[in-house]
């Protein structure tokens, strides 16, 4: 074991304080890995805050992020993908059984026994996980990804969750040039969901609340904006979307959207409202359309992913930050002030 340096929080009402916590040092399949930066993540702020306690109760402390690239620093003798020096990422799991049909078919992201980057049970030191809001880590080979060399690594690190979150429903739905495809709510996740709808080649239309936003998503590859609330810019639309990716947390319509689907057309939801959506079935059966919902990716697909970002060039729009800023960061992410991810530059956390 050895010492790391590190952000946490006490309890859900404490700020973060800078702390030491212990990594396991590298077995011979491990990657250690100097984190560079780390993306800030909602998920975040509701673990720091046990606001998911009913499902997924925060162990103190806690030391989350799950959007992390760095430079490899030291591998295991049968390390193989890896070296010393290597550009590297880590998103949001880093275990896996690797035995369940799910992770034989690459969806590790669905294993009944998988490991979560932080507040999660750990195999290893029989404790909890720790994230990214620290110096390094160590992962296991398997869970460490390729990060292209020719992108900006603070807008990378929110690819680990933000991007493979709004590209993997995009693929599995078949989002392609020719196809008509939705963003709902253009935040962190939506403006991801614009950025590759558009560099698969989609028309691409944005749903928003706020006309102030119309600017910035046609700057992010919107070929039309749709202001919701306005009925009959709505109405222009209905039955003619083949997917819709809806990416906000907040009660809402979602009937309203479904009107929007075409025949066979999908909507998937990858925004988390903290109450169920009343869902009129008469929508989705008088066009055979669909509702579902998505979780990240697995390995494979989120290294896919990077390397998509890569050739498109493709990275998440940040505002960087120390880490000395976090408890700042964190006011401001629950007010939906950040366009639209923050990133934390991690050589701030050598002055502490």
């Amino acid at each position: 074991m050895y010492k790391a340096k590190a952000y946490a929080v006490a309890s859900a009402t404490s700020p973060f304080t800078s702390t030491s916590i212990s990594r396991r040092d590298p077995t011979d399949h491990d990657v250690q890995i100097e984190i560079l930066f780390c993306g800030i993540c909602h998920s975040d702020l509701h673990q720091a805050r046990n606001e998911w306690s009913g499902m997924m109760p925060t162990v103190y402390p806690c030391v989350p992020g799950h959007e992390i690239v760095g430079r490899v620093t030291k591998v295991g003798s049968a390390v193989k993908k890896f070296k010393p020096g290597d550009l590297a990422a880590v998103g949001c799991l880093v275990d896996s059984d690797g035995t369940c049909p799910e992770c034989k078919a690459g969806f590790e992201q669905f294993c009944p026994n998988m490991t979560l980057t932080y507040n999660f049970p750990d195999k290893n030191s029989g404790g909890v996980t720790y994230g990214g809001y620290s110096d390094s880590i160590v992962v296991t080979e398997h869970f460490v990804l390729k990060v292209p060399t020719n992108l900006d690594l603070a807008g990378t690190a929110p690819l680990l969750c933000a991007g493979i979150t709004t590209y993997s429903p995009m693929r599995h739905w078949g989002v392609t040039k020719g196809k008509k495809v939705g963003v709902v709510g253009l935040g962190g996740l939506g403006h991801m969901g614009v950025k590759f709808a558009h560099a698969f080649g989609a028309h691409t239309v944005v749903f928003t609340t706020s006309p102030a936003k119309k600017d910035d998503a046609l700057r992010l590859g919107a070929d039309e904006v749709v202001i919701s609330k306005n009925a009959d810019e709505m109405a222009k639309h209905a039955g003619s979307f083949d997917f819709i990716l809806d990416a906000v947390a907040a009660d809402h319509d979602i009937n309203a959207y479904i009107q929007m689907l075409r025949r066979d057309g999908n909507i998937t939801m990858v925004g988390a409202p903290e109450k169920p959506l009343p869902v009129s079935v008469f929508g989705l059966i008088f066009a055979r359309r669909s509702f579902s919902g998505s979780l990240i990716g697995g390995i494979a697909e989120t290294q896919e992913m990077l390397d998509f970002c890569g050739k498109h060039n493709i990275t998440s729009d940040v505002e960087v930050i120390p880490i000395q800023k976090l408890n700042e960061a964190y006011e401001r992410l629950a007010k939906s002030d950040v366009k639209y991810r923050f990133s934390i530059d991690m050589a701030s956390l050598k002055s502490e």
